[in-house]
């Protein structure tokens, strides 16, 4: 019997070791028992992505739930989270349940949960699901039957929610030449038919992600960026992770715009272009300029704990104009509330045909507001010991400089954010899932970036 956790975002395994039909058939039964629990006539939608076996662990799940009186919406072919988050909203569902590991390597996958609003299952529900999983079950799962569930096509119903929300003649009427990287991933037949001249890569199945794990970030993105720097005349490309709620981007150059530009970038189209107000939220590790640029604009500013879960919270309650991560994941008013890669995209595309801009054109529009400014990110692999270590020395206060570097102030929201001065700092954070520690820095150059990690490593690592 394994001990099934959901983590930041869901439950993930490697297929065939604990990620197997019958844990996911433990899972189900959990779910179902939730929604029996909390609905008089519960309802789910199921999706998967492009992952090995991804079909039958979502048929997995529905003969688990059909067989619970649960009405069951299952996705024709593979989709993206998104597309189950919004299917979810449209079926008028009380859950959603995406069979993906999102960017994480080939080997695994994953099981996620939305809510009935169309984002990530809270934490306090999270926790009653788990707490209801079986330790094993003595199920007969035969063949799924037509009778059973009712088929829907996700991904029509999430291009037709695209058109209705996006001036995409303006952009397919463009001189805009544009370029996407679903990473083999979800998103890969969507795109095309939203904007049918789009230059499309890995867009063929490949399950094992050509060995790569699906993450757009640029170490991932080399074939991507070469492409776009050797053809000369491709103005943007845009990337998304293995189940499109991520997304990386590209300028004309080949250089990769990282999610912090986008943030700020996405809160300067809306409300100086799109006149539009709110609060914006985003997680712990993001840069400060975003508490710069929303002053600003006079928008109210709140940073929470790493995890979209925390973001999404908020948006339920409030009136939040943008919600963003370090790792790529960005919501935005008038949309679900959840991360999606393809939305983004979408969105600054729209800005660049609608003000005849390029991407370096409207990145300068934002430094002229906040000042250039780079962000770097480097993964430390080390021994659990030592990365417990780090971690017990930094809640003891004992890191007070870096080099020449005297820390000036300390935040603790998740992880530790040592401050150099108003635009310069580094943050330590530690995996809870692998003897990984997490090393951030911002800095006014790339350059300054680099050197600052290289000061804490030595520090950190002597």
């Amino acid at each position: 019997m394994t001990k099934i956790k959901f983590g930041t975002d869901g439950w993930r395994a490697i297929i065939a070791k604990e990620f197997t039909v019958d844990n996911v058939a433990r899972v189900s039964l959990g779910v179902a028992q939730w929604l029996t629990k909390n609905f008089d006539n519960p309802s789910v939608v199921i999706g998967h992505d492009c992952r090995y076996a991804g079909k039958m662990f979502a048929e997995t799940a529905a003969k688990v739930l059909a067989g619970a009186r649960v009405k069951v919406y299952l996705a024709k072919g593979f989709v993206s989270t998104p597309m189950v988050s919004l299917g979810v909203v449209k079926q008028s569902a009380s859950l959603g349940i995406v069979i993906t590991a999102s960017h994480n390597p080939p080997s695994y996958n994953g099981y996620k949960l939305k809510g009935n609003f169309g984002g990530p299952l809270l934490p306090d529900q999270i926790q009653e699901v788990e707490d209801l999983i079986p330790d094993s079950h003595d199920l007969t799962l035969n063949k799924l039957t037509q009778s059973e569930v009712e088929y829907v096509d996700l991904e029509t119903m999430y291009v037709e929610h695209a058109k209705e929300n996006f001036d995409l003649d303006i952009i397919n009427n463009s001189d805009l030449n544009l370029a996407y990287d679903p990473m083999f991933g979800a998103g890969k037949a969507a795109m095309p038919r939203l904007l049918p001249k789009i230059k499309s890569i890995h867009i063929d199945d490949n399950p094992g992600f050509h060995g790569t794990a699906p993450e757009p970030i640029h170490r991932n993105l080399q074939e991507f960026s070469t492409l776009i720097k050797d053809s000369g005349n491709i103005d943007c490309g845009l990337a998304t992770d293995g189940d499109a709620d991520r997304i990386g981007l590209y300028n004309k150059s080949g250089k990769f715009i990282d999610s912090h530009h986008l943030i700020l970038l996405l809160i300067h189209y809306l409300v100086k272009y799109k006149g539009m107000s709110g609060k914006v939220v985003t997680a712990f590790s993001c840069s400060v300029k975003v508490a710069k640029i929303c002053k600003y604009y006079g928008l109210d500013h709140e940073t929470v704990k790493i995890g979209f879960k925390h973001i999404a919270a908020i948006m339920l309650k409030e009136d939040v104009l943008l919600g963003g991560e370090e790792s790529g994941g960005i919501a935005i008013k008038g949309h679900i509330p959840e991360r999606d890669g393809i939305w983004m995209g979408l969105v600054i595309w729209e800005y660049m045909a609608k003000t005849g801009k390029s991407l370096d054109e409207l990145i300068k529009e934002v430094y002229d507001i906040v000042g250039e400014f780079a962000f770097e990110r480097f993964d430390l692999h080390l021994e659990e010991a030592k990365k417990l270590s780090i971690v017990e020395n930094c809640k003891n206060g004992v890191y007070t400089q870096f080099g020449d570097l005297f820390v000036e102030r300390i935040e603790t929201i998740d992880g530790f954010k040592y401050y150099f001065n108003e635009d310069s700092w580094v943050m330590i954070r530690p995996s809870g899932t692998e003897p990984v520690l997490r090393t951030y820095a911002e800095a006014s150059t790339q350059k300054k970036a680099l050197e600052l990690l290289k000061k804490v490593h030595y520090t950190l690592l002597n």
